[in-house]
């Protein structure tokens, strides 16, 4: 069993040695850029690896003290224990989720746990408002028309979105992000959180009110809340029942805040007028992947896909130039600070 890291453990490695899980030309790209314009002694070793991080793809790291791995990938018991036996002590998410580590089992083993709490999230919020602007106003219906010669405007009929209600579902950096650009609109913002700040409330213009008036209230609903027991499936049968005649839903947070199946019944009896999700509960085997030549099993998304009035990116969200810079600075500024300190403002302690 790994004992807790200390500050003489971490002065004692000269350069942390890290496996990179689940990674694209994008996330080498920019780690590497990032890296090599660091001081050396700053500078970490990168062994880059495709491969998911689950129990088959672990042993992958058994020269490395540490392992960065993203929002899909696998840290369970089994993972760690098994990460553990090969030495590592630290695990630095590449995201802000962490709902995919037992963050129990890896106190119980003294392994630590890292993440990128804040990556510009002016990149989520816009894309959240792209993603609303699309689906009211018919945009992806629109360019592939056109792209077809169609200039037709039969069925392309949107909404306003100025005096409007939005109903935010939480309200952290991204949601506050994402509710002044509602407020830019002309649009009224009503937000749901269980931690409140009136002055916050008071100077952006938007009001506090309690989760099923988000539901009763609003003509759209974005969804920027963390995944917690309490939010999971937040959007469900029930709540749904709640919400006005052709609703729409915007999703840029966790797949798993929606109860999918509940979404396509709302969805068919025509309850929800629109879906834009940047997420999926079971995208793990799916996204970041080109499956374009192979037949989708997943039955709920492959339904999804067939409605005119849903829009699914692939957790794109996050993606421009400004977030991956910084989200590889504060990845490997997290695992500097644990070498240097034995401790990180980033850490991630079971709740």
């Amino acid at each position: 069993m790994i004992k807790l890291l200390s500050r003489f453990a971490f002065n004692t490695i000269k350069q942390p040695s890290v496996a990179v899980f689940n990674t694209k030309k994008y996330d080498i790209d920019y780690l590497t850029k990032v890296n090599t314009s660091l001081p050396e002694e700053k500078q970490v070793k990168l062994s880059f690896f495709a491969e998911q991080l689950n129990e088959n793809s672990a042993r992958l790291a058994h020269e490395c003290d540490t392992v960065c791995c993203f929002v899909n990938d696998k840290v369970n018991a089994q993972v760690l224990r098994k990460l553990s036996t090969q030495g590592v002590n630290l695990v630095a998410l590449r995201c802000a989720g962490f709902n995919n580590v037992d963050l129990k089992e890896a106190e119980k083993l003294g392994i630590n746990v890292v993440r990128v709490p804040a990556y510009s999230p002016e990149a989520v919020a816009e894309f959240s408002m792209a993603l609303l602007l699309s689906l009211n106003r018919k945009i992806h219906k629109a360019y592939n028309r056109t792209r077809d010669h169609n200039f037709a405007l039969d069925g392309l009929v949107g909404s306003n979105l100025h005096g409007k209600t939005m109903g935010l579902i939480g309200l952290g950096k991204i949601g506050i992000c994402f509710a002044k650009i509602c407020k830019g609109f002309g649009m009224n913002v009503i937000a749901y959180d269980p931690h409140r700040d009136q002055k916050l409330a008071e100077s952006l213009g938007f009001q506090y009110v309690d989760e099923s008036d988000i539901f009763y209230q609003s003509d759209y609903i974005s969804l920027h809340c963390p995944l917690t027991p309490q939010t999971r499936h937040i959007i469900n049968d029930h709540s749904i029942t709640k919400m006005k005649e052709n609703v729409m839903i915007i999703n840029t947070g966790r797949g798993a805040l929606i109860e999918t199946k509940a979404v396509v019944n709302a969805l068919k009896k025509k309850k929800i007028g629109g879906l834009a999700i940047d997420v999926y509960e079971q995208e793990e085997k799916l996204f970041f992947k080109d499956v374009s030549q192979e037949v989708l099993t997943d039955d709920v998304l492959a339904r999804l896909l067939s409605f005119p009035n849903v829009i699914i990116t692939g957790h794109q969200a996050f993606f421009t130039h400004e977030a991956l810079m910084n989200i590889s600075q504060t990845t490997l500024n997290n695992i500097y600070e644990f070498k240097i300190k034995g401790s990180c403002i980033n850490q991630v302690h079971p709740q």
